[in-house]
């Protein structure tokens, strides 16, 4: 049994034992993404039931109350101790369950909703792969209607993957965390890989608990967190920047700090010392310095905390203090010796993706995460019968699990990819501190807006998508199925937002939109963009990627095989071509060289996805396409044994000499 890692740490962890503190910090989340709406016309999640995989669920909470077909944890399974009920002896599984249907002091997004609870970790430390697969098919067989899970591997788990899609093909609604790998890309893994599922990352929460941060050095920015105990600011910080090593006060005693912005190192360079961060600022501050920058001594960035349990009772921050990633740092560093000019501020923006929040592309074929959500400084249940803040993509994807609680009680027959449809079409934008959106790849289509999800009455299919141009052919085609459902079409507007070099053209035909792109110019790379569509007083908004690459991938079908052809204005010397099962994500590959025809076998209907990675003049050039398969028989005939020829003679030879010797022994 493997064990992997868990992706559902808190990042801020803070206890409210004043009742009229409690009052005035819950339910701050659900409101700003607009569960206020629902509740007004009765829908509460009543009738869902939402399966939870995770540490478990303290039942024993007020707001969580009660065990068995009466209680608000209908039922579950402990996989870590089967002979117990599933309760949370970590407060994880609790966190996210009171996110979602916590009823009492607290109120969840889906309130009246029931939880099963699937304990697959005991400490929250980690979890076992098959544990997860195990707790899916007991979700699947006690007939969950949405499942939620806030952990899983920072790789691809292939099983894992195989399970939620069983799930989903029983049309249950399926949310995974992102992760908290952030804010580098690529940072993903199982199940928030699976392309069906709905991947939610962390946004910050409501305008009270979001507070961002920017720097610039010499014109140009870096990516920086401000401290917990740091405030907004009236206007920006400007100075020069001044290197203090580690904020002692002996080193800042050697130099000048005032009115500079302070950067020193994280930690101490004596072993076993405890140099908090609220000494260093509070050296720095009494240095002279406007701000204080704390460079990692370890790769990466991270969320630090000036108030703390072992701070000085008087103690309060003076002034602003940012974390950023160790190699920015020394960067910076280095460009004090040619002089230096610096810029830092710190305001609030709720909608702005959280940096821990784990980010794609996972696939150059589909996006991830498709969505983001509240994420930070969340306030819900924690074990024995108390409340905290929690912070991280665990707590967002749990807003999501219950938004779908609320559509699906209000449209109960509605499949699991138009609630998906619903959900992801009717977001928010999202900025950085600079105002400019988030890249899809950081943000999905955009932050959870229950309201608007709530009062559409358009579904899209798909909701979101990547195409592949060449040189060889710059224009790019997609059909959109739309179901309305009130039944009724009005008045229908769609929009281009993207590249100016991008032709844009669509019609309708009955309840299709068929959409065309012409790239007018040879700008090869990727390209973002967005569909707008306007319907009935309500927007849509359809996020897109676009390959153009000056190589492509040529396909055709033949039986059981597929022929590919490479093409490049350029000449090319070896091509390694990939192709994927959109399904079950198995992949087979072959290679070519010019002259060549390379074929793969095929042996299940389906989409696959054909990914060629070309080489030219040294470099390597991509190149896409899709084929879709539906000729194939299901008999006998295409099942692929993956056994070599020389070994299936040997197998062969085997069978006709045992035959032998069995009718010489009837002699």
């Amino acid at each position: 049994m493997s064990s992997l890692l868990i992706i559902l740490s808190s990042f801020v962890f803070l206890q409210l034992e004043n009742e009229n503190k409690i009052q005035m910090y819950l339910d701050r989340s659900g409101p700003f993404v607009g569960s206020d709406i629902p509740r007004m016309d009765g829908i509460n999640g009543e009738g869902i039931k939402i399966a939870i995989i995770d540490t478990g669920v303290d039942y024993t909470h007020p707001d969580l109350s009660g065990w068995g077909e009466e209680g608000k944890v209908i039922g579950g399974y402990n996989f870590i101790n089967e002979n117990e009920h599933p309760i949370d002896t970590n407060g994880h599984g609790t966190q996210v369950a009171g996110i979602i249907a916590a009823d009492g002091q607290a109120i969840g997004i889906a309130p009246k909703a029931k939880i099963l609870a699937y304990k697959v970790s005991e400490n929250g430390e980690g979890v076992s792969s098959e544990l997860i697969i195990k707790a899916i098919e007991k979700a699947i067989e006690d007939d969950a209607d949405i499942i939620n899970i806030s952990l899983g591997v920072n790789k691809t788990n292939s099983k894992i993957d195989k399970a939620v899609n069983q799930a989903l093909e029983k049309e249950i609604f399926v949310v995974t965390a992102a992760g908290n790998d952030g804010p580098n890309p690529k940072t993903i893994g199982s199940p928030g890989r699976n392309p069906e599922s709905i991947t939610v990352g962390a946004t910050y929460n409501n305008l009270a608990s979001s507070l961002v941060a920017t720097l610039e050095v010499n014109k140009k920015p870096y990516t920086v967190i401000p401290m917990v105990g740091s405030s907004k600011i009236e206007q920006p910080i400007t100075g020069e920047i001044v290197f203090g090593g580690y904020g002692k006060k002996n080193d800042l005693d050697k130099i000048n700090v005032k009115d500079a912005i302070l950067i020193v190192e994280r930690g101490s360079d004596v072993k076993g010392e405890l140099l908090y961060f609220s000494i260093k600022e509070n050296n720095s501050a009494n240095a002279g310095a406007q701000a204080l920058i704390v460079y990692n001594n370890e790769p990466g960035i991270f969320l630090g905390e000036l108030i703390h349990e072992f701070v000085e009772s008087d103690y309060n921050p003076q002034i602003p203090v940012v974390s950023i990633d160790r190699e920015e740092g020394l960067e910076i560093i280095e460009s004090i010796k040619n002089g230096n000019s610096a810029s830092m501020n710190l305001f609030y923006n709720p909608d702005f993706v959280a940096p821990f929040s784990s980010r794609g592309p996972v696939s150059p074929f589909y996006l991830k995460p498709e969505i983001v959500a509240p994420g930070a400084y969340i306030n819900t249940t924690k074990n024995g019968a108390a409340y905290n803040f929690a912070s991280g993509t665990s707590y967002a994807a749990p807003h999501v699990s219950g938004a779908a609680a609320l559509l699906l009680q209000k449209n109960p027959e509605l499949h699991h990819h138009e609630i998906k449809s619903l959900l992801l079409t009717t977001t928010e934008p999202v900025s950085d501190a600079y105002g400019k959106e988030f890249l899809i790849s950081d943000a999905g289509s955009g932050r959870l807006n229950i309201g608007n999800a709530f009062e559409a009455d358009l579904i899209i299919i798909p909701p979101n998508f990547v195409g592949s141009i060449s040189g060889y052919d710059s224009e790019f085609s997609k059909q959109f199925k739309l179901k309305f459902i009130s039944n009724t079409m009005k008045e229908l507007d769609v929009n281009f937002e993207g590249p100016e070099f991008i032709d844009f053209s669509y019609f309708l035909e009955g309840d299709n939109l068929q959409i065309k792109m012409n790239f007018k110019e040879e700008k090869y790379g990727d390209h973002e963009g967005k569909l707008i569509i306007n319907h009935a007083e309500s927007k849509y908004t359809i996020p897109f990627l676009l390959h153009y690459t000056p190589g492509s991938i040529l396909v055709n079908q033949q039986e059981q095989e597929l022929f590919f052809e490479v093409k490049h204005p350029e000449e090319w010397s070896f091509a390694k071509i990939s192709i994927t099962n959109n399904k079950n994500l198995k992949t087979d590959t072959t290679t070519t060289v010019p002259g060549k025809k390379p074929t793969i076998e095929i042996y299940e209907n389906g989409e696959y996805w054909i990914d060629a990675k070309i080489r030219v003049n040294g470099t390597t050039s991509n190149a896409y396409n899709t084929i879709k398969v539906t000729t194939l028989s299901n008999n006998i005939e295409n099942i692929q044994f993956n056994i070599p020829e020389k070994q299936i003679i040997l197998i062969v030879g085997i069978v006709i000499i045992v035959g032998m010797v069995g009718l010489l022994k009837k002699r």
